[in-house]
């Protein structure tokens, strides 16, 4: 158990240092899923 603990906290500080960069990263799929998105309904008309 106490390696699950220490395990979680480990896990929990990296998100916390890295919180910025998996939000670019997140920012960017998205935004080339919607452009995919856009592209594909564009071009089927």
């Amino acid at each position: 158990m106490q390696t699950v603990m220490e395990g979680y906290r480990g896990l929990s500080l990296l998100v916390r240092l890295n919180w910025d960069v998996i939000f670019t990263l997140g920012t960017i799929v998205v935004g080339l899923l919607a452009g995919g998105f856009l592209g594909s309904a564009l071009l089927g008309m």
